[in-house]
């Protein structure tokens, strides 16, 4: 079973679960907004992905963080309570195929899982 994590109205969460849609590809949605991001789902992708890689610091919610708060997330742990405080400041969308986890939409990438 797919699981795609993220945010309804994120341009790349949309393009995600439209690549989903079009290729008859079951899965389920987790709104990060409603539903919150489970810290031991945090943790999981942490150990796949690594923190750098799960935290946007493109993003306009990074941009709007506290200068100070920003300089402070400088490993594991203070990312994972940035993202877990902050939700929209997680990579999106975040994908478990089973039993391995992607982040960000890449349609090649994802057309190799088919």
């Amino acid at each position: 079973m797919i699981t795609l994590y993220g945010i309804p109205n994120c341009d790349t969460v949309k393009k995600a679960r439209t690549w989903l849609a079009e290729h008859d590809l079951a899965y389920e949605f987790h709104d990060f907004k409603k539903q919150g991001v489970p810290a031991h789902k945090l943790a999981a992708w942490e150990d796949a992905l690594g923190w750098e890689k799960l935290l946007n610091r493109k993003g306009a919610t990074w941009r709007k963080l506290d200068p100070a708060l920003q300089a402070a997330t400088t490993d594991a742990a203070s990312a994972l309570a940035v993202m877990q405080e902050h939700v929209s400041v997680i990579k999106r969308p975040v994908v478990e195929w089973g039993t391995e986890t992607t982040v960000g939409f890449d349609a090649n990438n994802w057309e190799e899982r088919r």
